[in-house]
C-alpha cells in the first residue's frame, strides 16, 4: 500500500540508562525519556531532583506533539541559554518528539564558564540519547464505526484491507468498533466504507 511521506515520527522506545559526563570535577547526569504530557514531565523532573539532592541544577528540554509540536528549554538557574537550549538542540539534531532530556549537575568547585556549560550540557544530552533506543512510529488516526449487525462481514473485510488495528468493539444488533489506521490510509478507508449503507464513520479527535 502506498503511503505519503511524513506520516512517521521518531521518539524513544524506553527511558535511557543514566549517563555521566564529567568536566573539571563537575558531574552531569543525563537522562532521556519518552513522554506524552507536561504533567508526566513534571513528575519525572521532581523524581530526578529527589534522586540528586546534591545537584544545584536540573536542566532540561522537551518536545511534544506530532503535527503541532511544542517545546520548552529550562536553564534552572544556570546562565541564560547555557543549558536548556543546548539540550534542546540535541532533540532537534536527532529529530525527535514526545521526548524529555534532563541533566542534573553537581558542582565540582571550578566554574566552567558559559562556553564550558554549553558543551557539557550538550554532551550529557547527546550521551543520554546515544544510550537510548530511537524508534520510528507511524502517525495514526482513530475512527469509530457504527453499523447494524448484517453489515459486519463487509466492515470487517474493509478493516482488514487497510490493516487497521481494532481498539474496541461492541457486537450487538447495533455494533460499534473503534479502529486505528495509518494517517495516510484514512481517506481511502472512508472512501471504502462510503458505499456501505447504514455504516457511520466518525474520526475520533486526538486529545
Amino acid at each position: 500500500m502506498d503511503h505519503k511521506p511524513g506520516d512517521t515520527y521518531k521518539t524513544l522506545r524506553a527511558p535511557s540508562p543514566e549517563v555521566l559526563f564529567k568536566d573539571r570535577k563537575s558531574k552531569f547526569f543525563g537522562y532521556a525519556f519518552p513522554v506524552r504530557t507536561e504533567e508526566e514531565i513534571k513528575d519525572i523532573i521532581e523524581n530526578i531532583r529527589q534522586n540528586h539532592k546534591a545537584a544545584g541544577h536540573v536542566c532540561y528540554a522537551w518536545r511534544l506533539g506530532i503535527r503541532k509540536k511544542k517545546h520548552r528549554a529550562n536553564d534552572d538557574g544556570e546562565p541564560n541559554n547555557s543549558a536548556g537550549m543546548p539540550i534542546y538542540g540535541q532533540i532537534r539534531s536527532y529529530d525527535l518528539t514526545n521526548v524529555l532530556i534532563a541533566v542534573a549537575r553537581i558542582y565540582g568547585g571550578t566554574k566552567l564558564g558559559v562556553g564550558g556549560l554549553i558543551q557539557a550540557y550538550k554532551t550529557a544530552a547527546q550521551q543520554a540519547l546515544d544510550a537510548a533506543t530511537i524508534i520510528e512510529k507511524v502517525v495514526m488516526k482513530d475512527f469509530r464505526l457504527k453499523f447494524e449487525y448484517p453489515e459486519m462481514d463487509k466492515v470487517m473485510r474493509t478493516i482488514s484491507q487497510v490493516e487497521a488495528e481494532i481498539l474496541s468493539q461492541e457486537m450487538e444488533m447495533d455494533c460499534t468498533i473503534e479502529v486505528a489506521i495509518r494517517e495516510s490510509d484514512g481517506e481511502r478507508f472512508i472512501a471504502l466504507m462510503k458505499p456501505f449503507i447504514g455504516v457511520e464513520v466518525t474520526e475520533i479527535e486526538a486529545d
